[in-house]
């Protein structure tokens, strides 16, 4: 009886690890593409120039040489990442910054109307 309930909180917790890591994979990719813009606009502009440099080295595959590296990279900054905060323990329901992603509104302020500083301390 005690191993099977030990057994089933060892793959509740590897399911949850699994969660988290697809999650925060999900969101680094996200936010490299989004944020990361002028990050992605300048690795385009370093590969273009280093394929032109390989190109007199080997012409038939610098392109493909440097564009697979590229992608590469991203791929595994994104899954190391994700990696190293999914093994801290660190769930993205944890981050204040990550609201949109579990459909959390965010609170806005209260409409204060003009009349109301007059009006609002009065009592009678």
């Amino acid at each position: 009886m005690v191993s099977a309930q030990s057994s089933n909180l060892g793959k509740t917790y590897s399911l949850l690890m699994i969660k988290s890591f697809l999650i925060w994979t999900f969101t680094l990719a996200v936010c490299l593409l989004v944020v990361g813009f002028p990050l992605v606009v300048l690795m385009a502009t370093v590969g273009c120039l280093l394929s032109i440099i390989l190109q007199s080295v080997m012409p038939v595959s610098a392109v493909l040489l440097v564009a697979g590296a590229l992608i590469m990279f991203n791929v595994m900054a994104v899954v190391l990442a994700a990696g190293v905060l999914t093994v801290k323990g660190v769930h993205p329901s944890e981050i204040k910054w990550l609201s949109w992603l579990h459909g959390e509104a965010d609170q806005m302020q209260a409409t204060v109307y003009a009349a109301c500083p007059l009006t609002c301390e009065i009592k009678m």
